[in-house]
């Protein structure tokens, strides 16, 4: 259950959201099933079209706005209904899209020691990348400052529970990716 937190980030209990993020509100989010513990932190890297970065096209995607005509790679994504908590661009920027007591659409079909379902249990990290780039130094930075917010938050969120989409979807995700240095991240929380 969550506790009072002390980061600089901030967390807001009664709105789930976390002070500190931009606020862009997705439509594509519901209840998650009662009485479900989050402890689960699932990290990925997105970017659209793959690997452009500095547009807002992930946010245009996670808001039901993208423009299917702007790159001939949405048209894939066209009608796709997918969101995430959290979003951390290259520069750092973090914005939220789903408060995290709710459920985002970000896992898809996926499994984590033996529980389908993930988004149930699962808080999701998009960050800005792709798995032929190197990550940046601010999105290191974020991502643990946040890891530890939603920790203290979300208890049962430990090291073990934390997982790339990869591990959760092996079959159909590849994200983080190669690049994503997950020692530097766990040494940072």
């Amino acid at each position: 259950m969550e506790k009072p937190i002390a980061s600089s980030l901030g967390y807001c209990h009664k709105r789930g959201l976390v002070n500190g993020a931009r606020l862009i509100a997705s439509p594509n989010h519901d209840q998650r099933p009662d009485n479900t513990e989050i402890d689960v932190l699932v990290i990925h890297a997105i970017s659209l079209p793959p690997q452009c970065y500095g547009n807002q096209y992930v946010e245009d995607l996670f808001t039901g706005r993208l423009d299917a005509n702007a790159d001939p790679y949405f048209m894939d994504l066209a009608g796709q209904k997918v969101s995430s908590h959290f979003y951390i661009k290259r520069s750092g920027e973090i914005i939220q899209f789903v408060a995290t007591h709710r459920r985002a659409w970000h896992a898809g079909k996926s499994i984590f020691n033996g529980r389908q379902r993930v988004n149930d249990f699962s808080i999701g990290v998009e960050l800005e990348g792709c798995d032929q780039h190197e990550f940046e130094n601010p999105q290191y930075a974020v991502l643990g400052e946040l890891t530890l917010c939603l920790q203290t938050v979300y208890p049962l969120i430990t090291p073990e529970n934390i997982v790339g989409h990869d591990a959760i979807s092996p079959h159909r995700k590849t994200d983080p990716g190669p690049c994503f240095d997950w020692s530097r991240y766990f040494n940072s929380i």
